[in-house]
C-alpha cells in the first residue's frame, strides 16, 4: 500500500524504493540498527547475541538471538532481498540448534555479546533476570519454546505458504515486512507484521497453546492432575494446581495472614509470589500502577503471569497484591505442603481429584 505525504500544497505519493537503492546493507546497516531497536520487529525482546553460531558448523549463524518476557528464545532472521530467500528454512534449522539452551548458557552468550558491544561493565546474569522479572533463575520455565521472527522487504508466495503451514503445526513464526521509502533523501520504513495478522495473533496463540497441552497430556507424560481442595467448610473440586495454591493463599489472607508471610514459605521464589502496588485499588488502577513501576525500572510486571481480576486481587494494609499463576510441579508441591503444615489450624487439605 502506498504512503502519501500530506502538505498545504496537496498530497504527494512517497517514492517506494529498495534497500539497495538507498545503500542500506543487510548486515552492516539493518542488523546493526535493529540490534539496538529490536522492539521495532519483535516487541518485549532482549537481544543476547548477534551472529550467533556456537555449533560445529560455524558458517551457519543466527542474525540476532533474543529472549522474550516469558523466557522463550527468539530467533531473528533478516533479509533485505525482495522475496526473503529461503530464510524460513534457515530459521527452523537455527531454532532447532538453540532449543536446548539453558539459562546459564544464555548468560554466558549474553556476556560475550555485551562485551562485544562495549557494555562489558553490565552484569549479564542480573540484566537477564531483571528483564524476565525473576529474582532467581526459573530453569523449568526458561527456553520452553523458540519463537521465529522473519524480517524482510518482501516475502515470496512460497515462503508465506511455508510459514502458514508451520503455524498450523504449532511453530511460532512471524513475518515482518520492512518496506523502505525515499522522502527527499530521508529513508522511511513501513514496518508491518503480515503473518500472522496482528488481530488474529492472540487467537492463534491460544489455539496453539491448547494443542500443545493436549499433545503433552497424551504423549509426554506431563502432569496435568487436578486436585480437590478443602479450605475449612469450603470445597473446590477438580481445580488445576496453580488455582489450588492461589485459592489457598487468598483464603489465608482473608483470615488475616500477611501476604509476605505466605511468600516466605515458597522457597526459591519468595519475591515472585506476589506483585504489589501502593493503595487498595481496582484492577484498572493496579495494572496502571504496576506497568508504571515496571517501566520506571522497578520489578518487572506482565499481566498474563498474575491473577489480576478485581475479585482475585488481595487488598491488605494499604496495598494491593496480585498472586503469581506461574507454578512448576516441584515448586507447587513444596509450597503447598509447607503452607498446609504451617497453617494447620486453618483446615487446609488437598488431594488428587477423586
Amino acid at each position: 500500500m502506498p504512503i502519501y505525504e500530506f502538505s498545504e500544497n496537496g498530497i504527494t505519493q512517497v517514492r517506494r524504493v529498495t534497500f539497495g537503492q538507498v545503500q542500506l546493507q543487510e548486515r552492516r546497516d539493518l542488523q546493526r540498527l535493529l540490534r539496538e531497536n529490536v522492539s521495532v520487529i519483535s516487541p518485549d525482546t532482549l537481544v543476547i547475541a548477534e551472529e550467533f553460531g556456537d555449533w560445529a558448523d560455524s558458517r551457519r549463524r543466527i542474525d540476532l538471538l533474543g529472549v522474550d518476557r516469558t523466557g522463550n528464545l527468539v530467533v531473528v532472521e533478516l533479509k533485505r532481498t525482495e522475496d526473503g530467500g529461503y530464510m524460513e528454512l534457515q530459521a527452523i534449522r537455527y531454532a532447532a540448534m538453540v532449543s536446548t539452551m539453558t539459562f546459564d548458557q544464555a548468560v554466558s552468550v549474553f556476556g560475550r555479546f555485551l562485551l562485544h558491544t562495549g557494555k562489558g561493565d553490565v552484569d549479564p546474569r542480573a540484566e537477564l533476570l531483571e528483564f524476565l522479572g525473576w529474582e532467581e533463575p526459573d530453569h523449568d520455565q526458561f527456553a520452553q519454546d523458540v519463537k521465529i521472527v522473519l524480517a524482510s522487504a518482501e516475502f515470496s508466495r512460497e515462503l508465506t505458504t511455508s510459514v502458514l503451514w508451520l503455524i498450523g503445526r504449532d511453530i511460532d513464526v512471524r513475518c515482518v515486512r520492512l518496506q523502505p521509502y525515499d522522502l527527499n533523501g530521508r529513508v522511511l520504513v513501513d514496518v508491518q507484521q503480515i503473518i500472522p495478522l496482528p488481530e488474529a495473533a492472540e487467537y492463534q496463540v491460544q489455539v496453539r497453546e491448547k494443542a500443545r497441552k493436549e499433545r503433552e497430556a497424551r504423549s509426554s507424560g506431563a502432569d496435568f492432575t487436578r486436585f480437590d481442595l478443602t479450605l475449612a467448610d469450603n470445597r473446590y473440586p477438580g481445580e488445576p494446581k496453580r488455582r489450588v495454591i492461589f485459592l489457598t493463599c487468598a483464603y489465608l489472607c482473608d483470615q488475616g495472614v500477611q501476604p509476605e508471610k505466605i511468600a516466605e514459605l515458597c522457597e526459591g521464589r519468595t519475591n515472585r509470589v506476589w506483585y504489589s502496588v501502593e493503595g487498595e485499588v481496582s484492577k484498572e488502577q493496579f495494572l496502571r500502577l504496576a506497568e508504571e513501576a515496571s517501566a520506571a525500572g522497578g520489578k518487572k510486571f506482565s499481566q498474563s503471569r498474575f491473577y489480576c481480576e478485581d475479585s482475585e486481587l488481595v487488598r491488605r494494609d494499604g496495598r494491593t497484591y496480585a498472586f503469581s499463576n506461574q507454578w512448576g510441579g516441584t515448586d507447587w508441591f513444596a509450597a503447598m505442603n509447607k503452607i498446609k503444615q504451617t497453617y494447620k489450624n486453618y483446615s487446609i487439605d488437598f488431594a488428587p481429584e477423586s
